[in-house]
C-alpha cells in the first residue's frame, strides 16, 4: 500500500526585530518549524479524475510532490495571441479541437493575449496546454482558487468531460469542496482527515436547468463572442437561454427562402458565453429551438464554419441530416467525410433538422 511519511523542516535563519517579537509574544523558542504529514494513498485500479482536497496548510502540495514528483502544471504566457503560446509542433486542427472541447471555443478570444482573458478562460487555456503535453498525469494545484465559484463548477464539469473522453488522468488539488460533485471524481483524498474515498460512478452532478424565452435586445451581450460576425439581421427572431436568472446563450433564427422547401428557416446566430462552454449547452439549446419549428412542420437548418461543432452535428444522426460541405453546389457530393471538403476561402458545413422530439425528450433537452 503506497504511503507517505513526510517531515518538512523550515529553519529560522535570522531573527529580525519582528520575528523576535513573535517568538517572545507567543513563547516560541525553537529555531526550526517542523511539519509532519503521514498517511496512505492507494489509487484505484481504474481512474480518470481525482481530487486532493483540504484546508490551506494541510500539506496538499507537499503530498503531491512526494507521491507524483514534480508534475504540477505551470505555464508561461508571453505571446501576443494565446494560441501562439502552445507548442509549435502541435497541429492546428488538434489545437483547435482541444480548445473547443475544454470550453474555449471562441476564435476571436484565441487571438487575445493570455493576460487579458478572464480567470475562467485562463483556466481553460491551462487545461488545454496540460492535455496537449501528453503527460501521464495532469495535476492542477490551487484548482479554481481564483475563479468565481459558479464558473468553477461549470468549468469542472467541462474538465471532467474532456478528461474522460480523452482517457487522461487528472488530479485537482484544491481547498474548495463545492466543485467535487461537478468533477465527479473517481477518488477523493482529504488532507483534513488523511483519508481516501473511492467514488467512481457514485457521485451525481447537480441538475443544470435552462429557461428559454423569445426576447429582443440581448445581442449586444453576446455579439463579441460570435466566431464569425458581430452583426444581427433586424428581422431575426431572437431567443435566450437563462441559467439561474442569467442569460448565458443566444440564438437567432431567420427566414430562409428556398425554391422547394417552404417554410424554411436557418439558425442565424448561436452563441454561448465563454464561461458556460464545453458542457453541451449550445447543442441542447440548438436542438430545443430547432424542435420548436419542427413541431409546427417547419424546416430549419444551420450552416457552420466550426469543424468541431460540425462533427458534433454529423454524429447526431438522430436529429441532424448532413446536407453539404463548402460554399458552392459543386461540393454537394461530399456526404459523410468532412475532411474531403474542398471549399473556397473557408469551410462551411450545412445541416437540416430532421426529427421531432417527444414531449418528454423536449423537456429533458432543457436539463
Amino acid at each position: 500500500m503506497p504511503t507517505f511519511d513526510i517531515i518538512k523542516k523550515i529553519e529560522i535563519k535570522q531573527k529580525s526585530f519582528r520575528v523576535a517579537q513573535v517568538c517572545d509574544q507567543f513563547d516560541f523558542n525553537q529555531n526550526t518549524i517542523i511539519e509532519h504529514f503521514k498517511g496512505d494513498f492507494t489509487l484505484p485500479d481504474e481512474w480518470n479524475v481525482g481530487v486532493i482536497v483540504g484546508r490551506s496548510g494541510t500539506g496538499k502540495t507537499t503530498i503531491v510532490k512526494e507521491i507524483f514528483g514534480d508534475v504540477i502544471q505551470s505555464f508561461e504566457h508571453k505571446a501576443d495571441s494565446v494560441i501562439d503560446d502552445f507548442d509549435k509542433n502541435i497541429k492546428s486542427d488538434e489545437l483547435f479541437n482541444v480548445l473547443t472541447q475544454v470550453g474555449f471555443s471562441s476564435p476571436p478570444s484565441w487571438l487575445k493575449p493570455y493576460s487579458v482573458l478572464s480567470n475562467g478562460e485562463k483556466m481553460r487555456i491551462d487545461l488545454a496546454m496540460a492535455i496537449l503535453q501528453n503527460k501521464d498525469i495532469i495535476v492542477f494545484d490551487e484548482y479554481t482558487s481564483v475563479v468565481d465559484r459558479e464558473i468553477a463548477k461549470i468549468g469542472s464539469l467541462a474538465t471532467q468531460k474532456i478528461i474522460r473522453k480523452m482517457n487522461k488522468k487528472f488530479i485537482a488539488v484544491t481547498c474548495h469542496y463545492d466543485i467535487i460533485e461537478w468533477l465527479q471524481p473517481d477518488f477523493i483524498f482529504s488532507t483534513d482527515t488523511y483519508t481516501m474515498k473511492y467514488t467512481r460512478g457514485l457521485l451525481q452532478r447537480p441538475e443544470i436547468r435552462l429557461d428559454i424565452y423569445q426576447a429582443k435586445g440581448y445581442w449586444d451581450m453576446f455579439r463579441k463572442y460570435h466566431y464569425l460576425s458581430h452583426n444581427l439581421n433586424k428581422s431575426a427572431r431572437e431567443y435566450i437561454a437563462v441559467y439561474k436568472d442569467k442569460p448565458i446563450a443566444f440564438c437567432a433564427v431567420l427566414n430562409f427562402p428556398h425554391p422547394k422547401i417552404k417554410p424554411m428557416w436557418k439558425i442565424h446566430r448561436l452563441v454561448v458565453l465563454p464561461d458556460y462552454q464545453g458542457i453541451g449547452i449550445g447543442k441542447k439549446f440548438l436542438n430545443f429551438i430547432a424542435d420548436l419549428y419542427a413541431q409546427k412542420n417547419e424546416y430549419i437548418g444551420i450552416t457552420t464554419s466550426l469543424n468541431g461543432f460540425a462533427k458534433s452535428l454529423l454524429n447526431d444522426k438522430e436529429h441532424w441530416r448532413f446536407i453539404h460541405a463548402g460554399k458552392h453546389s459543386e461540393n454537394k457530393g461530399v456526404k459523410e467525410n468532412l475532411n474531403k471538403a474542398r471549399p473556397i476561402n473557408r469551410n462551411t458545413y450545412s445541416f437540416r433538422y430532421s426529427k421531432t422530439m417527444a414531449k418528454q425528450e423536449l423537456e429533458n433537452a432543457l436539463r
